[in-house]
């Protein structure tokens, strides 16, 4: 899906066809649009493809005029049990004469407040500005993730203390690795905006380098809080597998005891069961059938008081 936007008279909106100055966003596009990207607007074919791979890393180049900015910016999905998974997608900023390129193989909430005019004072015709303000609203977007991702961890936490499930734990894992996306993403974005802020790709002006602090600002806070929020839910985690392996232990223990006390009638009926003849001897009282009867119960009784002093319950 091609769509083109350009701010006149101080707001962006949606123009039906392109014109010097505007924003071109791509989202998930087929071959005949990969064409028309080409052939109409002459974005160079690699960029395209690198923008289109889902396992491309963040980077920034300089070829024929284009200049090529991959990040990585967040991206939420529902899971088959209705939790939110994150994760990261390539985003690719083709800055070009005329026009800047955005394209991205799924729709995201970062480039969704633009299209829907949600982003206050775009200007599309300024093309560093408009790159550094979707800079700055992917960082705003990775902040905001990492927060619920730290209430929701919390969440699953207070039901985990309630009950050991797999699902809360699964869920848990989910989070964990969340974080370990976002956290090499943030990392080689910071990279990218770094070399960005050099000026040998992108000619910066002196009224954007202001915006340029907020963006640094803002991607060093949220690394920072996915290193913090990641050390917690992995101690987390290392916790809530000690309790499960002592509540197995403490488990193992009572059926251990519970093993013990009935093998003690089994044992004494056992003994009293046995075919010894009048010339033996027989068993002490055995003449008497409720007397291996008592005999197991009072032992019982005495080695259950036992293991219960021995808090084997």
């Amino acid at each position: 899906m091609i769509t083109f936007f350009k701010t006149e008279n101080g707001i962006m909106r949606k123009v039906d066809a392109p014109s010097p100055g505007c924003w071109i966003n791509v989202i998930s596009p087929d071959k005949d649009e990969i064409k028309v990207l080409t052939n109409e607007f002459n974005v160079n074919p690699e960029y395209i493809r690198y923008a289109l791979d889902e396992e491309e890393s963040s980077r920034i180049e300089n070829e024929d005029g284009q200049t090529l900015i991959t990040v990585d910016v967040p991206l939420t999905e529902k899971n088959d049990d209705n939790s939110v998974i994150y994760s990261t997608i390539p985003l690719g900023i083709v800055v070009m004469r005329n026009y800047v390129v955005t394209i991205c193989t799924k729709d995201n909430a970062t480039i969704h407040e633009f299209a829907d005019e949600m982003v206050k004072n775009v200007d599309t015709s300024l093309k560093t500005r408009f790159v550094l303000q979707l800079f700055l609203r992917m960082s705003a977007r990775y902040l905001q993730y990492l927060k619920q991702i730290d209430r929701y961890s919390g969440f699953v936490e207070r039901k985990l203390r309630k009950t050991m499930k797999n699902r809360e734990l699964i869920q848990m894992l989910d989070l964990e690795k969340s974080l370990v996306y976002f956290r090499t993403s943030l990392k080689s974005d910071a990279a990218t905006i770094e070399k960005m802020a050099r000026g040998r790709y992108l000619k910066l002006y002196e009224e954007d380098k202001e915006l340029l602090d907020d963006v640094m600002v803002e991607i060093k806070q949220a690394i920072e809080m996915a290193n913090i929020y990641s050390n917690v839910l992995s101690e987390t985690m290392e916790a809530l597998s000690s309790i499960i392996s002592n509540n197995l232990n403490s488990v193992m223990k009572v059926l251990t005891s519970i093993t013990v006390l009935m093998a003690i009638p089994t044992m004494i009926f056992s003994f009293y069961g046995m075919n010894i003849g009048e010339t033996a001897g027989g068993l002490i009282l055995a003449s008497n059938t409720w007397i291996p009867l008592g005999i197991a119960l009072v032992a019982t009784l005495l080695v259950g008081i036992w293991l219960w002093k021995k808090d084997m319950f």
